[in-house]
């Protein structure tokens, strides 16, 4: 049974891509990072020699560390966490026992550059409906939880881009646009390693609303209703995204837990 100081990879599991998830920190040390460049699905990765200067900024959040192993790397630097007054709890085993129960890693080689503040940047099309709204929410539930996001007239994507160090995304520019058939949320499962179940099976709905194909999903057609209907609820787009977001956080524990689920 694990120490009240510790968290179960079944129990992790359960809360990663839940809004009030634990922040991730993976503080491995840069050569066992480097031999096994994968991350935690929303981790980030922390040097933990230094955490009395930035564990602060962890302050009012829950967190959860790992190391390789879950001993004393990850099991120090949680308790410099706690001794800040942080909720902070190591994962054990670590890194290895979360590979060894074939557990998503999420690949790193895509992972846009971070700013002074350690976000990722992103941007694209002004209005968003369907794919411009299941994006950033996959990004802030499984990749950057702390993800900016910016919205511009279609023509000055490629200029803010450049001068804000954004990356564009369903825009027609750079590489996160639709593929073969798929749309953008599909390219983005790929490319960072998170095609699991349920979000295979969300985007496969996000992908009938986004292209107009509402025979891929019986549910497509009504994630393109309540699409548009935010659309036309928000003028701002960010205000619209922060509404929205519930919405992909029901239909993806619809798509984990509640599928054989029927009501009369």
């Amino acid at each position: 049974m694990p120490s009240p100081s510790e968290i179960t990879v079944p129990q992790l599991s359960r809360l990663i891509g839940l809004p009030g998830a634990p922040a991730l920190l993976d503080v491995r040390p840069p050569e066992e990072f480097n031999a096994e460049p994968l991350l935690l699905p929303a981790a980030r990765q922390m040097p933990f020699r230094t955490v009395a200067s930035w564990g602060g900024g962890y302050a009012g959040q829950r967190v959860v560390v790992y190391c390789r192993d879950g001993c004393e790397i990850s099991q120090g630097t949680a308790a410099w966490l706690r001794h800040g007054g942080i909720e902070a709890q190591t994962l054990a085993g670590g890194f290895r026992a979360w590979r060894e129960a074939d557990a998503p890693l999420m690949r790193i080689n895509r992972l846009p550059e971070r700013d002074t503040a350690g976000r990722t940047t992103w941007v694209t099309r002004a209005r968003p409906k369907v794919v411009r709204i299941a994006c950033p929410w996959l990004i802030r539930r499984f990749i950057d939880p702390q993800a900016a996001f910016l919205f511009v007239a279609a023509s000055e994507v490629p200029a803010v881009a450049e001068r804000f160090k954004a990356t564009p995304f369903d825009t027609g520019h750079g590489l996160w646009n639709d593929r073969d058939g798929t749309c953008t949320f599909d390219v983005m499962l790929e490319e960072f390693n998170l095609r699991t179940a349920p979000l295979s099976r969300l985007a496969l709905i996000v992908r009938g609303a986004d292209t107009g194909r509402l025979d891929l999903s019986p549910q497509s057609a009504g994630l393109l209703a309540a699409s548009l209907g935010y659309s036309r609820m928000y003028r701002d787009d960010l205000a619209q995204l922060d509404a929205a977001l519930p919405l992909y956080d029901a239909f993806y524990r619809w798509c984990r837990d509640a599928t054989d689920e029927t009501h009369s």
